[in-house]
């Protein structure tokens, strides 16, 4: 049976508040070893509704991408509030991008990265940012990010926070 195109398996748009329990559903599935909290991801969405994307079916979430205006070098550590947002940001950070294995291959990653980038350029950020996960930092790669690990910009306060991802966590970079 052939695949169904991305249009026919759903779209993405704006994430809202009621969308959260599928989010976190979703979350839960994907990312079983690196858990947060539903407060993270409510007080991401009120903090940036900008950066904060939702693949849907019109009835399920099958996915979403949550992002916002950060500081270079610095991630956020993993299950964190943010508070606020830094008054003068200097990357664009990209929380977490979750898809469910129905979704994966059909162009949906590459479609939001592309949303996440551009909002990112239009927004005139100089870089984007990322912790990679699950193995993901080759399919970063391909969009132009880089893991600065080998550039020997990984202090001991970003080497912690790497810590408590995954063994193969990495801090990836996109400089526009």
């Amino acid at each position: 049976m052939p695949e169904l195109s991305l249009e026919a398996k759903g779209q993405w748009r704006p994430m809202a508040a009621a969308d959260l329990p599928d989010v976190l559903a979703v979350a839960d599935c994907v990312h079983p070893a690196v858990p947060e909290d539903g407060l993270i991801f409510e007080e991401r969405l009120r903090l940036y509704p900008a950066g904060c994307l939702a693949f849907s079916t019109g009835e399920d979430i099958l996915g979403y991408a949550v992002s916002h205006p950060w500081r270079a070098y610095d991630p956020p550590a993993l299950n964190t509030r943010l508070g606020n947002l830094p008054p003068q940001p200097e990357t664009y950070y990209i929380h977490d991008v979750a898809l469910l294995p129905e979704l994966r291959g059909t162009g949906a990653a590459a479609l939001v990265v592309a949303l996440l980038l551009a909002r990112a350029r239009k927004e005139a950020f100089p870089s984007a940012s990322l912790v990679a996960v699950n193995g993901s930092s080759g399919f970063w790669e391909r969009h132009g990010f880089r893991n600065v690990a080998s550039q020997k910009v990984v202090n001991a306060a970003l080497a912690r926070k790497l810590r408590g991802y995954d063994d193969a966590a990495a801090f990836m970079v996109r400089q526009f």
